[in-house]
């Protein structure tokens, strides 16, 4: 019996460029793949043998009612404790605790007053996507900071300061990507806080990101973070770092809806597609 596998991303046109690579990639592993719209209420999710989260980038916006879809979705990579835990940024507390290099972060609670830091600085959401909700300040942007983090908190949002590392500024962030527990390949992107340009559905900043080569001890510090977090085996994971004190430093994880640019590395479609077949015949088995 064909294996039938559900790719869930989120109402739009043409959300991802990834989704025909990865359909195709599918299709030709011998996968009847179907783009799903995950609170599309019409999509029968039980008739699939697995459903992987691919690019549901609007779920920040319902994030209650997508955690509850996951919970529903008996097959679903990445699975829900994994959802759980990296679709809120206070890990990285978690992971600082555990001993892994993070940019120094402080949360802000909705009912708490900040204290701003002493250089140019970056707010952003607890729960976000796609950049959406980041913003860089300098120290002389008080006001405007003020009325950034004031308006995530008056949605009821927890939000985060970290320092503005300078080295993205000449060497880029870099995003460790992994497929099905081993390392895959390595992507660069250019500085981009202060640009505004969105997608045409407006779920996320446009990146400018271009293949790269690991760096010394990069995908080591990629690695040790999946570690820390139990991690280290889910079907597809991000790791962002940048350079920061003579060492590589975690941004975020990335273990929902991470983009895998699949269009820039063809070869790791197949790789993707590979992998989510052995993992629904897995599930089909249980």
């Amino acid at each position: 019996m064909t294996l039938r596998v559900a790719v869930a991303t989120c109402a739009g046109v043409d959300v991802d460029p990834d989704s025909p690579v990865l359909l195709s990639a599918l299709a030709d592993v011998g996968i009847d793949a179907t783009l799903a719209v995950w609170n599309d209420p019409g999509v029968d999710w039980t008739s699939f043998d697995l459903t992987v989260i691919r690019s549901t980038w609007d779920y920040t916006d319902a994030y209650e009612e997508f955690l509850a879809w996951a919970s529903s979705i008996e097959r679903l990579e990445n699975p829900l404790a994994v959802i759980r835990f990296s679709s809120d940024k206070h890990y990285l507390a978690d992971l600082a605790r555990a001993g892994v290099a993070v940019v120094p972060t402080t949360f802000v609670a909705p009912d708490e007053s900040p204290v701003w830091p002493t250089s140019d600085f970056v707010v952003k959401p607890a729960i976000g996507a796609g950049s959406r909700g980041a913003e860089r300040f300098s120290t002389h942007d008080l006001a405007a900071a003020t009325a950034h983090l004031a308006a995530l908190q008056a949605a009821g949002r927890h939000a985060l300061l970290q320092p503005y590392v300078e080295s993205v500024d000449s060497l880029g962030e870099f995003a460790v990507i992994f497929i099905g527990g081993a390392f895959a390949h390595v992507m660069n992107k250019a500085a981009m806080l202060g640009r505004r340009e969105m997608d045409r559905n407006r779920l996320y900043l446009i990146e400018a990101m271009t293949p790269d080569e690991p760096r010394e001890g990069l995908v080591d510090a990629a690695s040790a973070a999946l570690r820390a977090a139990d991690a280290d085996d889910l079907l597809y994971a991000r790791v962002d770092l940048v350079w920061s004190g003579a060492q590589w430093v975690v941004m975020e994880l990335e273990l929902v809806e991470p983009s895998l640019f699949l269009t820039h590395r063809p070869a790791m479609a197949t790789r993707l597609a590979d992998a989510i077949r052995v993992r629904a015949e897995a599930r089909r088995r249980r």
